[in-house]
C-alpha cells in the first residue's frame, strides 16, 4: 500500500500534536515556521494553500527538521535565521539566539543617541552581532567595535554585518570582554553578558542546552561579567558616556550597585522590558 499523500494542512495538524506530545512549548507555531522555511514561503502561504500536497523532497526535508525540533533543538538553529529588531539575523550553535528582551537594550541606546552626531559604540560579547548591527542599522552615522572570545561567533556577526549593510562601520576584535579595545574610548559600551547563576544552570529548558554555555553561565551568582565590565568600563568611556547592559530578572539593583564600587561610574537608569521586568541597567561615566 502506498504512503498517503501529505498536504500542507494535514502535515501541520499531525506535527502540532507530535510536538505537543514531546513537550514543545509552541507546537503549532514551530510547525508552521519549519514548514514555511522548507517550502521557501511565508506562513500566510500555508493558510491559503492547506490542500497543496508536499513533494517527496519537501516531505523528507521537513521530517528531518521535525526530528531535530522534537529533540528540542531551537527552531532558529534549524532554520539558521532569527528575527530581531525588524532584521533577519543568521544564527548558528556558535552564538546565542537573539531574544525580544534584548531589543529593550537596543531601544535604550538609540534614545540616548538621538541628539548625538556619529556616536561610537563598543559591543562586548557580540555573539550574532544582533545588538551592534541593529544599532548601526538604525543610526547611520554611528560606528562600532564588536568583541567576542569566539572566532566562530565573530564570523557569524561579520556575515550579518555584511548582509545588513553596516560592515564598513563595524570592526571586529577577538578577545575577552574589554581587553581587545584597551586604549580606545567610546560614547557607549553595550553588552548582553552571561547572567545565569550556577545554581540555575541545571534547571534550564532543554533548548538552552544547544546554546553556547559560555554565553549563558554568569558564575556563582550570575554577576561575574558585570563586575568585570564595571571595573574597567570608565577607562574606555568618554566623560558622559555610558555602559548599558541587559540583566536577568531580579539582578538590576545588584548591577546598579556595582557603580558605587567602580571607579568613575554612577547608576543612571533602569529600564523595564515589555513584561515589566527590570531588564536594562545604564551606568554613566562621571563628568
Amino acid at each position: 500500500m502506498s504512503e498517503p499523500k501529505w498536504t500542507i494542512g494535514s502535515i501541520l495538524t499531525w506535527t502540532k500534536q507530535y510536538f505537543a506530545d514531546k513537550g514543545v512549548a509552541s507546537p503549532r507555531l514551530d510547525a508552521e515556521v519549519l514548514l514555511s522555511h522548507i517550502l521557501g514561503t511565508d506562513r500566510m502561504y500555508l493558510y491559503v494553500n492547506f490542500d497543496q500536497p508536499l513533494e517527496a523532497g519537501e516531505l523528507a526535508a521537513f521530517r528531518e527538521a521535525v526530528k531535530k525540533r522534537a529533540a528540542r533543538m531551537p527552531v532558529a538553529y534549524i532554520t539558521g535565521r532569527r528575527e530581531f529588531f525588524g532584521l533577519s539575523f543568521a544564527v548558528t550553535p556558535a552564538v546565542l539566539i537573539p531574544r525580544p528582551d534584548t531589543e529593550v537594550l537596543v531601544e535604550a541606546v538609540i534614545r540616548r543617541f538621538q541628539a548625538t552626531d556619529g556616536p561610537s559604540v563598543l559591543d562586548i560579547g557580540t555573539g550574532s552581532g544582533a545588538v551592534i548591527v541593529s544599532l548601526l542599522h538604525k543610526l547611520p552615522a554611528a560606528r562600532g567595535v564588536a568583541t567576542d572570545v569566539s572566532a566562530e561567533a565573530l564570523a557569524v556577526a561579520a556575515d550579518n554585518a555584511a548582509r545588513l549593510g553596516v560592515a564598513d562601520r563595524l570592526e571586529f576584535l577577538r578577545g575577552d570582554l574589554l581587553a581587545p579595545a584597551a586604549g580606545r574610548v567610546f560614547d557607549a559600551i553595550v553588552s548582553n553578558p552571561p547572567y545565569i547563576a550556577a545554581k540555575d544552570m541545571a534547571a534550564l529548558e532543554p533548548e538552552l542546552g544547544y546554546e553556547p554555555r559560555g554565553a549563558l553561565a554568569g558564575g556563582a551568582d550570575g554577576l561575574d561579567f558585570y563586575r568585570r565590565m564595571a571595573g574597567g568600563a570608565a577607562a574606555l568611556l568618554r566623560p558622559g558616556g555610558f555602559l548599558a547592559v541587559e540583566v536577568g530578572a531580579g539582578q538590576a539593583r545588584q548591577v546598579a550597585a556595582l557603580a558605587t564600587e567602580a571607579t568613575g561610574l554612577e547608576a543612571a537608569d533602569t529600564i523595564k522590558d515589555y513584561a515589566g521586568v527590570e531588564r536594562v541597567v545604564v551606568l554613566e561615566r562621571r563628568l
